[in-house]
C-alpha cells in the first residue's frame, strides 16, 4: 500500500500515539482525494500520511488539501512539511527513509520549535520606469548594441539596489529571526518582493500590529501579509544544506496556496 506524505511532527504532540505502534487515524481530518489521514509512528517522530493510489493524478485541489492537513498538524506540533506529491510506495520505503534521516529531522524540529513563518508580498513601482528593456539581438554588434547593453545593465543594478533597500527596511522594522527574500519584475512595470520572515509564534500579534502601522505609512509600496504558516522556507533551507538523500530533497517545502488562507 502506498502512502501519501504531508509532514513530519513530534510524536509526543499526539497523545493517541502513546500506546500504539501502528498508524492511528486522525479524527475529523481528511486528506488528498478525501482519504483518511493517519499518524504513522516512527521512533520519536510522527509521520502524517494517507493511503494513496499512485495512478491517481494530483490536481490543484489536492495541493490545497495538502496544505490544509499540514496547517491542522501545525496547531499541535512543530512540523517539517513534505513537498506536494511526495509518495512512499510501501511501509518499508517509508520506514527506511525516515530512519536514515531521523537525526536530521529531529535536529530541524529542535531548531524550529516554537517558531512560525509570516509572508510579506511587496509591490514597488519600478525605479527605472515602465519602459521595457531594450531588445538585444542574439548576434549584436556595433555601438548601438553596446549602448543598449550598458543601459540594461544599469537598469538592473538600480532595481537590485531598490529591492535590497526595501528588504533591508522590512528587516529593520520587523526584526525576524531569519528571512528568505526573492524579487521579480512584472509586466506592468512593478517589482514584487516575496519575503518570508521566521518569528517566534508568541509574537504573531505584535508582528501583525507592526504590519498594520507599516502598510499605512509606506505609501510608495503596496503590502500584503499572510500567515502564520508552518516554516516552509526555513525547513527547505535546513534540509537542502545538509543532506543529499532523496527524502531530504523531497521533504520541505510546499509553496503555500493562497486559497488556504491564514491560520489562526
Amino acid at each position: 500500500m502506498a502512502w501519501y506524505a504531508y509532514c513530519i511532527g513530534e510524536k509526543q504532540a499526539f497523545p493517541e500515539l502513546a500506546r500504539h505502534r501502528k498508524p492511528v487515524p486522525m479524527e475529523s481530518v481528511v486528506g488528498v482525494s478525501g482519504n483518511q489521514v493517519f499518524l504513522y509512528p516512527a521512533s520519536d517522530l510522527a509521520i502524517i500520511v494517507s493511503e494513496h493510489n499512485p495512478q491517481e493524478a494530483l490536481n490543484q485541489k489536492a495541493g490545497v488539501d495538502h496544505a490544509r492537513v499540514i496547517a491542522d498538524c501545525f496547531q499541535h506540533s512543530t512540523v517539517l512539511p513534505f513537498r506536494f506529491g511526495t509518495v512512499f510506495n510501501d511501509d518499508e520505503s517509508l520506514r527506511k527513509s525516515i530512519r536514515s534521516n531521523q537525526r536530521q529531522f529531529l535536529g530541524n524540529i529542535d531548531k524550529l520549535r516554537g517558531k512560525t513563518e509570516m509572508h510579506l508580498k511587496i509591490l514597488v513601482d519600478d525605479c527605472c520606469g515602465k519602459e521595457l528593456e531594450r531588445h538585444l539581438p542574439a548576434e549584436g554588434v556595433g555601438r548601438e548594441y553596446l549602448s543598449n547593453l550598458r543601459e540594461n545593465a544599469a537598469r538592473q543594478r538600480e532595481r537590485q539596489t531598490r529591492a535590497r533597500a526595501v528588504a533591508f527596511q522590512m528587516h529593520r522594522l520587523f526584526m525576524p529571526l531569519d528571512e528568505e527574500v526573492s524579487c521579480r519584475l512584472t509586466e506592468n512595470g512593478k517589482m514584487v518582493l516575496d519575503i518570508a520572515h521566521l518569528i517566534d509564534r508568541k509574537y504573531v500579534e505584535r508582528y501583525q500590529n507592526k504590519f498594520a502601522t507599516t502598510s499605512a505609512t509606506m505609501k510608495e509600496c503596496a503590502l500584503q501579509l499572510s500567515g502564520p504558516w508552518p516554516p516552509y522556507h526555513f525547513v527547505h533551507r535546513l534540509t537542502r544544506a545538509t543532506h543529499p538523500h532523496p527524502i531530504a530533497a523531497q521533504a520541505p517545502a510546499v509553496r503555500v496556496p493562497e486559497a488556504v488562507g491564514a491560520m489562526a
